[in-house]
C-alpha cells in the first residue's frame, strides 16, 4: 500500500491507495501545527485499519504544511508531490477525464488547467473556506461550520443579493433576471442572520465559480472538476447549477473530493 497525504496547516489528510488502486480509509485530523497533524493521522491511519508499517511501501506526502515535514516518516521512503501535480492526478482519477480545469477549494482557491499529462496553474483566488470562516465570524460570531450551513439552510438568498430583476424589468442579454448583479447588495442593518450565513456561502462558491469561468476562456474547456472542502457543504450544488446553466459549463463533484489531492499524490 502507498499512502497519501495532504499537509494543512492545521488539518492533514490521509488515505491509503493499494496496488488495485482503491481507495482505502481517508481520514482527516486537526491539530495545532502541521508536524502534530501529521503524525496524528498517521498513527491514526495505522491503528483504525490495522496496518503495520510494513504493510506500507512508501509514503507520500503534498500541501504547504509539507515544506514543515523533514525527512522520512518513521523510516519510510516519503516522496514529496508539488501539490498543484497531486490536485490535477486526484481530480483525474476521481472523475475519469483527462482534459479539464481542476479547481482546489480550500482555504483559498486554485485553477489548474489538465490536458492530459499537461498540467498548468492558471491563477488562483484569495477567496474559499478561510474567507467563509472568516467573514461568519465577524458577522454571526461564530465559526463553527455546523451552525453556519444550518442558519443558511434557513436564509433566503433574495434577501441579500441584487439580482438582474430587481434592477431591471426584463432580461439583459446573456443574463436571466434571477442572476446575481451584487453579492450582499440588498444587506441592511436588520438583516437575518439566516441570510447573511446564505449569503456569505453563496459570496464564496459564487465567485470560485465566476472566477473559474474566466479562468478558462481562450480554451474550449468545459468540464470543471472541483475538490476541496467547499465541495461538501449542501449549499455548493444548487450554486454549480445555476452557474452550469449560465455559462454553459459543467461543474463535477468526484468522490472522495474533499481528499482528492491525497488521493492524487498516489495515483
Amino acid at each position: 500500500m502507498k499512502i497519501g497525504i495532504d499537509v494543512g496547516i492545521s488539518t492533514t489528510k490521509i488515505v491509503g491507495i493499494t496496488s488495485d488502486l482503491q481507495v482505502v480509509s481517508p481520514t482527516r485530523i486537526k491539530a495545532t501545527d502541521p508536524v502534530t497533524s501529521l503524525y496524528g493521522a498517521f498513527g491514526k491511519f495505522l491503528f483504525d485499519n490495522k496496518i503495520t508499517l510494513s504493510d506500507i511501501e512508501k509514503v507520500m506526502i503534498t500541501g504547504v504544511g509539507a515544506e514543515y515535514i523533514e525527512g522520512n516518516i518513521y523510516g519510510l521512503p516519503t516522496i514529496r508531490i508539488p501539490e498543484f501535480q497531486a490536485d490535477a492526478q486526484g481530480a483525474k482519477f476521481g472523475s475519469g477525464l483527462s482534459r479539464m480545469i481542476t479547481v482546489s477549494m480550500g482555504t483559498g482557491t486554485t485553477i489548474i488547467r489538465v490536458d492530459g499529462d499537461d498540467v498548468q496553474h492558471l491563477g488562483g483566488l484569495g477567496m474559499g473556506g478561510g474567507t467563509l470562516i472568516g467573514l461568519s465570524r465577524l458577522l454571526l460570531g461564530t465559526d463553527d461550520i455546523h451552525h453556519i450551513v444550518e442558519l443558511a439552510s434557513q436564509g433566503n438568498i433574495s434577501n441579500i443579493n441584487l439580482n438582474i430583476g430587481d434592477i431591471s424589468p426584463r432580461p439583459l442579454p446573456g443574463l436571466p433576471l434571477d442572476t446575481t448583479a451584487s453579492l450582499f447588495g440588498k444587506a441592511g442593518h436588520d438583516t437575518r442572520k439566516e441570510d447573511i450565513a446564505l449569503g456569505i456561502i453563496c459570496t464564496v462558491i459564487q465567485t470560485i465559480c465566476s472566477g473559474t469561468v474566466l479562468a478558462s476562456k481562450g480554451t474550449d474547456i468545459k468540464d470543471f472538476v472541483m475538490i476541496g472542502n467547499l465541495t461538501l457543504l449542501p449549499q455548493t450544488r444548487e450554486i454549480f447549477n445555476s452557474v452550469e446553466t449560465l455559462y454553459g459549463v459543467h461543474f463535477i463533484i468526484p468522490r472522495h473530493s474533499e481528499y482528492c489531492t491525497a488521493i492524487g499524490c498516489c495515483v
